[in-house]
C-alpha cells in the first residue's frame, strides 16, 4: 500500500489540475492521455509541408502554394492555428525552457520528460506550501 500511495496522489493530482505540457524537438515527452501538449516546433513542420519541393520561379511557387492551402481545406487551417495558438499560450504562461510541464497556469518544472513524475513534484510542492 505504501507504494501505492505516491501514485494515487499523482493520479488524483493530474485529475484535477489543468495539466498542460510544451515541448520540441528533440524532447521526447511521456504524455499521459488527456495532456494538452503544445509542441513548439509544430508550425514550422506544416509549413515545411506546404513549401516541400517549390518551384524556382516565384509565380509557379505562389501558384502551388496556393493550391495545397486550398486543397488542405479547414482541417489545414485548423492545424496551423493551433500551433500558432500553441505557441501565444506557451509564451503567456511565461514558459522559458522546453520540455515544460505547467499545472492550473501557476507551476512549473522544466527539463523533465516524464509527466507524472513532474506531476508529483508539484503536488509535494504545494503540500509543504498550501
Amino acid at each position: 500500500m505504501g507504494a501505492l500511495l505516491p501514485l494515487l496522489l499523482v493520479a488524483q493530482a493530474a485529475c484535477a489540475a489543468d495539466v498542460l505540457v510544451v515541448t520540441a524537438r528533440p524532447h521526447v515527452v511521456q504524455v499521459p492521455a488527456g495532456v494538452r501538449v503544445i509542441d513548439l516546433d509544430a508550425a514550422e513542420r506544416i509549413e515545411t509541408e506546404i513549401t516541400a519541393g517549390l518551384p524556382k520561379e516565384p509565380e509557379r511557387a505562389e501558384a502551388l502554394i496556393r493550391q495545397r492551402l486550398t486543397h488542405g481545406g479547414a482541417a489545414l487551417q485548423q492545424r496551423l492555428a493551433t500551433a500558432h495558438q500553441g505557441v501565444v499560450d506557451a509564451w503567456s504562461l511565461g514558459v522559458q525552457k522546453v520540455p515544460a510541464v505547467v499545472v492550473d497556469k501557476r507551476y512549473v518544472v522544466y527539463g523533465e520528460t516524464d509527466v507524472a513524475r513532474a506531476v508529483a513534484r508539484i503536488a509535494q510542492h504545494r503540500e509543504r506550501r498550501p
